[in-house]
């Protein structure tokens, strides 16, 4: 039979992989962004010049630029969303480690009494195994 203590210890775990995955997440959505960000400085500049890359025209290059810029925006609305769960996520590990060190703690002192126990027990029959010494007053 598992202890309480080791089962908080596999649920934390478990949750510390689940933050990981979150973190991964937020990472790869900021990634996103910024990659969206480039492009949006490029197709500006692009366009400030006025001479469009062959085979692109003024309007192709301003509709991308749209589909970016919307693109862009739903990215940072997720990653926002994510920024808010690995909040949560973190906060979560914190609550479950408390709670997983006082079951920690409360195994070891069991333990300790459990052990204590089983060394008074030897000891009384240790004490009533040994002969005691005859009384000095004999009546």
């Amino acid at each position: 039979m598992t202890s309480r203590a080791d089962k908080l210890g596999r649920i934390v775990s478990l949750v510390k992989l689940q933050l990981r995955l979150s973190e991964w997440q937020l990472a790869h959505l900021r990634q996103q962004e910024q990659t969206m960000q480039d492009e949006q400085v490029w197709l500006v500049g692009t366009l400030n010049e006025g001479k469009p890359p062959a085979g692109s025209s003024s309007d192709s290059l301003a509709r991308r630029l749209n589909r970016t810029t919307v693109g862009a925006r739903a990215v940072q609305e997720r990653a926002a969303m994510q920024l808010d769960k690995v909040r949560s996520e973190n906060r979560r590990v914190k609550q479950l480690e408390e709670v997983a060190k006082v079951a920690l703690a409360e195994k070891l002192r069991d333990a300790e009494k459990r052990s204590l126990a089983e060394m008074t027990e030897t000891h009384a029959a240790v004490r009533d195994l040994t002969p005691r010494p005859a009384s000095r007053n004999k009546t």
